[in-house]
């Protein structure tokens, strides 16, 4: 089987970087800020958006230089060697799973915007028939996965975007609400900041999932940086313009101690209807969020299975469908446990935290790759630099209680590792990573990527309009 070919432009580039960012995040965290700043919890929005960018980098380098699917786990075992790779590994793994298990309690806060008297059997009903759906999608195969975000992609696009164009419409010549609610800007001080930003932070990650290899790009030394500098400033401004039509709608202690912020900011603006629509979209964003996200969590101890790090059984493939059934099996029990005892924040800062470390790891390793390889992107040194202070100073900014939570989740693979790694390798994974293909191959096809698909085809649209007048 031959390599995928393909010659990516700058803008398909950004693309890929907004599509595999933007989802149903800012859904869910755009209430989070408020309970620490107050109306100035739009400062965070912009220094986590100008963090991830930097952090991001770093991993646009190692990405060149080691063209290989997997990121962070990747760059880690290469570098540092079977145990670190496995901790980087496993650390993703905790991450991914518990922001999986986020969105099933989102989709229930904001069907509890609509029937707050929910009985608690009923609410965890509706977790397990979440899970099990999506799951059940990922199971029979990556095609129908794919046509399932298709389907959810414009609806959970278009509603956010609406909110947000009438917002700016509406207080352009309503000022005197946006105003009110933005006095006093700091009634809180700035001392909540770095809580803030741990969970701020999290709708900002998704970044280390683009790493296409270098040599499907043009000029990719110039065109990669560009693409993650331009595409991650169109989300930091994405996320500023809706926080702030969100904290000029909502008054911010209100916003605070809400589970649904873009169901308040919506009838706030647009009564019931507003809240209708935005409810509609949120549930339909967490779903295909979601749904996405199974599979790419899935294919973590995948990989590693097949890299002898874990029992051999993540590694087996349904024989009809091809999808990694008992990594989905164990996902799914995991993440719905998660859902059913955690809460919203617990499991956001956990999945923040582990990936922190992820994060360190590939900033700490952009130096030895540089010495191994040669031929790939050159950033200044002083980005993968600022990468490890911005790591290493966003994982103590969770409590003690959260940072001893997190290094327990972490510590538990130890004995994983000790008693499976390493072990043997299984070759037609390592192949389908190679080759990208498999349970792989919906992530190295551009076009699947959220919002990708549907940028191209409204930008093809704008393109045939044009071309007539």
């Amino acid at each position: 089987m031959q390599n995928l070919k393909r010659e990516l432009g700058l803008f398909d580039v950004i693309n890929l970087v907004v599509g595999t960012i933007v989802g149903a995040d800012i859904y869910i965290a755009a209430a989070f800020g408020a309970g620490y700043l107050g109306p100035s919890s739009i400062f965070a929005w912009l220094i986590a958006g100008v963090m991830a960018i930097t952090i991001a980098l770093c991993f646009a380098e190692c990405s060149s230089l080691l063209p290989r699917v997997g990121g962070p786990y990747a760059y880690a075992k290469e570098v540092f060697g079977n145990f670190t790779g496995f901790m980087v590994g496993w650390a993703l793994l905790i991450a991914s799973w518990s922001a999986i298990a986020v969105f099933p309690l989102a989709f229930v806060a904001y069907l509890l915007y609509f029937y707050p008297s929910m009985p608690q059997w009923m609410q965890i009903l509706i977790k397990i028939v979440f899970v099990f759906f999506l799951t059940i999608i990922n199971y029979y195969g990556v095609k129908e996965a794919g046509k399932a975000n298709d389907i959810l992609t414009i609806l959970k696009l278009a509603p956010i975007l609406l909110f947000t164009l009438f917002g700016i419409v509406y207080f352009l010549f309503n000022p005197a609400l946006f105003i009110s609610n933005f006095t006093p800007l700091a009634p809180l001080g700035f001392g909540g900041m770095g809580s803030a930003l741990v969970l701020i932070f999290w709708a900002y990650v998704g970044f280390e999932l683009v790493t296409v290899p270098s040599d499907e790009i043009k000029n990719a030394k110039k065109t990669i940086p560009k693409a993650i500098i331009l595409g991650m400033g169109i989300i930091t401004l994405f996320y500023l313009v809706t926080n702030l039509i969100i904290l000029g709608s909502v008054p911010w202690v209100q916003l605070s101690q809400s589970s649904a912020p873009l169901s308040l900011a919506g009838s706030a603006l647009l009564g019931g209807f507003g809240a209708i629509l935005l409810t509609i979209g949120a549930l339909f964003s967490i779903s295909g969020s979601d749904e996405a996200g199974i599979l790419s969590s899935a294919r973590i101890p995948y990989a590693m299975a097949g890299d002898g790090l874990l029992p051999e059984f993540f590694a087996r493939v349904h024989p009809k469908y091809g999808t990694p059934y008992v990594a989905l099996y164990v996902q799914g029990l995991v993440t719905l446990l998660a859902a059913i005892f955690g809460n919203i924040s617990q499991l956001i800062i956990l999945s923040v935290f582990t990936l922190l470390f992820c994060y360190l790891v590939t900033c700490l390793a952009v130096f030895p790759l540089r010495k191994k390889y040669t031929g790939g992107i050159k950033l200044p040194w002083v980005v993968p630099v600022r990468g490890v202070i911005i790591s290493l100073y966003m994982m103590t900014q969770c409590n003690l209680h959260q940072i001893m939570v997190g290094l327990l989740f972490m510590v538990l693979g130890i004995p994983v590792f000790l008693r499976y790694a390493p072990g043997k390798e299984i070759d037609y994974v390592k192949r389908d990573i190679a080759l990208g293909r498999g349970i792989f191959a919906r992530w190295m096809k551009v076009p699947d990527r959220f919002l990708v698909h549907f940028l191209r085809r409204l930008t093809s649209l704008i393109w045939k309009i044009r071309s007539k007048f």
